[in-house]
């Protein structure tokens, strides 16, 4: 056989042993080929079976490259090469003396996961509930990036209602559920958001940020679009990372400020709900 690198050589064996053949193997030491079907990868795709090896190392607990290389049977040249490529996509990163953890990339495809059919599914007969127990339209909300996403919605069967399209992206800045969303995002990201403003709207927006969360709802009266009112409670994952938010809207008339108090309840039990259908445990 002609030269190869370890890493060929090793993808080569795994090749061989999967497709059981015999005379490609008889090129390896037999023990080389033994180490090798013990380890084997579930997939033909050797490499990306090696990152998520990495990745589920790192999120069991194993943070130093000592401990990544032993938990995952990797060479250290190859498990040095998956960590340095992981880092530089942002799927890993060295947190100072703690070692290794997962990366802020892992974050920021969770709002796009979150809008696949799981989340709606499960979140659906809550906000069907919710709708019919306010008279008002439900929505449920991810953030992407800089923006909200509605991801299902159902109607109020009132004439005059709201109507929000399910895949409409609205603002962070204004709205009842934007303000979930800068509630419980991370300090540098909520400054960031602020920092557009002008100094008497980032005063006054971080002010009902700062009573969102506090209180674990917000409202809002004609900030995203005149004669609007709305609504909002967080959903929270099992360890507590904000995952979307639901809400309620309808015609600034019916929903003021006295009825949004009434209705902040019924808003915060949806998401509640949602939260359990999702399997999250609360105490």
């Amino acid at each position: 056989m002609p030269r190869q690198t370890a890493e060929e050589r090793e993808d080569d064996v795994r090749l061989a042993i999967r497709a059981r053949d015999r005379e490609q193997l008889q090129w390896f030491r037999e023990s080389e080929a033994l180490e090798l079907v013990r380890r084997a990868p579930a997939t033909a795709v050797g490499t990306l079976d090696r990152i998520v090896d990495v990745l589920n190392a790192v999120e069991a607990g194993a943070h130093s490259y000592t401990d990544i290389t032993r938990a995952t049977g990797l060479s250290r040249p190859t498990a040095h090469r998956l960590i340095r490529a992981l880092e530089l996509h942002g799927f890993l990163l060295q947190a100072g003396g703690a070692g290794y953890a997962l990366g802020p990339r892992l974050l920021s495809l969770a709002p796009s996961a979150m809008r696949d059919l799981p989340l709606r599914d499960l979140a659906h007969p809550a906000l069907e509930r919710l709708a019919t127990m306010t008279g008002e339209s439900a929505q449920l909300y991810v953030r992407d990036g800089d923006v909200r996403v509605c991801v299902d919605a159902v109607e109020s069967e009132s004439e005059l209602r709201t109507i929000v399209a399910v895949g409409a992206t609205l603002p962070l800045t204004k709205g009842s559920a934007g303000k979930v969303f800068i509630a419980w995002a991370g300090d540098g990201d909520r400054r960031r958001l602020l920092a557009p403003l002008t100094p008497e709207g980032s005063v006054r927006l971080a002010r009902m940020v700062a009573t969102t969360a506090r209180r674990g709802w917000a409202d809002s009266i004609g900030e995203r679009e005149a004669g609007v009112a709305s609504v909002s409670a967080p959903v929270f994952d099992g360890v507590g990372t904000l995952i979307a938010a639901v809400s309620v809207s309808g015609p600034a008339n019916r929903i003021g400020a006295l009825r949004g108090r009434r209705y902040a309840p019924a808003v915060v039990a949806a998401a509640r709900e949602i939260e359990t259908a999702l399997g999250v445990a609360r105490s």
